[in-house]
């Protein structure tokens, strides 16, 4: 039997091990044991499936333990699910451990974990430097809901390291990027980046989607923050929204989770127990969808209704040794630019068969979308234009159907454009 056998109760359950003892359980545990192991609490009945424990608030025994309590909850202590909750804790527990953060804290969405992570840290005349390709919300975010609140945001070319440095200053408090971006697949250089700006004492703040946590050497790179929309790889499934923040126990505990608690973006118990399942079996997923993508890109490269295959593993990308270097693999995402515009993208999007037209991304399904006319619609066309997000531009996410018929799908489609 694994853990202590010491069993203290805590809010009327009994759980076997408190969070640290976790933590320092799993230190020396390789990747997949971590993603089926990690962060587990069992209640008295010993089950074998994470509990899901779907109650907004816990019982005490006294006065004085709920008095205790709000002045300062133990690390398996719980006052409001809004606060904290054990199967969230668990999902909490074992992305840390997988990401090699301190601590984390699962949010509502992913949007949730990025205004989260940013309006926690920052205050008026703060200063932002931000990488220009971005997700369209994740623009909002910045160019909107800071600024209106007295942050100054300047926006770069995320690969122009020189633009990095141009742009720092000694206000400067976030550097903040995609690790690819969002849909063209631009590469950053974390280890550079992060230099730049702790050498003027700025934090950096990396979101990670296209990355996956099974590929993400963030932390070692030296990103401060790491920020994942849950709802893609790590549910895999298209099952919920969720999202998630990682960092050091003093920034998630001391200034994420107060901001978070009272401004209401905790993750719900059940999307929780949906995100452990999913952790489960995101190496799996993840790899077998990278090994994919490179086989599509691959035979799509030279296809004379394309204009442009973007993939960040492929030999022609020119950030490709970065990538490797980064990540090992170029990740699930392919960008195709259709070389007949607006109108051959969506004749070929309405032919496909088996990969089929959506917003999400990181799915078992593969998925496409036209970023032009949905992701990115709100940008300005000298926006989209500077960006590479062309009339032509589609975005495929790469899911877990057999490659050949994901391959004859395309073809057929390309055909029909």
């Amino acid at each position: 039997m694994r853990g202590p056998l010491s069993l203290d109760r805590v809010g009327g359950f009994f759980v076997r091990a408190t969070r640290q003892t976790e933590s320092e359980m799993s230190k020396d545990w390789n990747k997949r044991t971590k993603l089926v192991h990690g962060g587990v609490r069992r209640s008295q009945y010993n089950e074998v499936s994470e509990a899901i424990f779907l109650t907004q608030g816990f019982v005490y025994d006294s006065a004085e333990q709920a008095e205790a309590r709000f002045l300062k909850a133990g690390p398996d202590e719980f006052i409001y699910a809004r606060y904290g909750n054990p199967t969230v804790a668990m999902f909490e527990d074992r992305i840390a451990a997988l990401e090699g953060t301190e601590d984390a804290f699962a949010t509502a969405s992913g949007m949730a974990a990025v205004s989260g992570a940013l309006t926690a840290m920052l205050r008026a005349g703060d200063h932002v430097v931000a990488a220009r390709a971005l997700f369209g919300s994740c623009l909002y975010v910045l160019e909107e809901v800071l600024t209106r609140y007295g942050v100054e945001v300047t926006l770069v070319d995320g690969t122009d390291l020189d633009q990095w440095r141009a742009a720092m200053r000694p206000d400067t408090k976030v550097a903040f990027f995609e690790s690819i971006s969002n849909p063209t697949l631009e590469v950053i250089d974390i280890a550079a980046v992060a230099e730049i700006a702790h050498a003027v004492g700025a934090s950096v703040v990396v979101d990670n989607v296209f990355s996956t946590p099974v590929f993400s050497r963030a932390l070692d790179l030296g990103a401060d923050v790491v920020i994942y929309s849950a709802t893609k790889h790590i549910d895999g499934q298209g099952r919920a929204l969720g999202g998630v923040i990682l960092g050091t126990r003093d920034y998630i505990r001391g200034v994420v989770e107060p901001y978070m608690k009272h401004t209401g973006g905790a993750m719900s118990p059940f999307t929780a127990w949906i995100m452990l399942k999913g952790l489960e079996t995101i190496d799996l997923r993840v790899q077998a969808q990278a090994d994919t993508a490179l086989v599509l890109a691959e035979a799509l490269a030279d296809h004379p209704k394309l204009s442009r295959v973007i993939y960040p593993g492929h030999a022609d990308h020119p950030q490709r040794a970065l990538t490797l270097a980064q990540m090992d693999k170029g990740g699930t995402m392919i960008a195709l630019e259709l070389a007949g515009g607006q109108e051959a993208a969506f004749r070929f999007l309405n032919a496909l068969e088996i990969i089929i037209l959506s917003n999400n991304l990181g799915d078992a399904k593969s998925i496409i979308t036209h970023p032009a006319t949905t992701t990115h619609q709100r940008l300005p066309a000298a926006q989209k234009a500077h960006l590479g997000i062309s009339p032509g531009l589609v975005r495929l996410s790469v899911g877990l159907e057999d490659r050949r018929d994901l391959l004859a799908d395309l073809m057929q489609a390309l055909e029909q454009a």
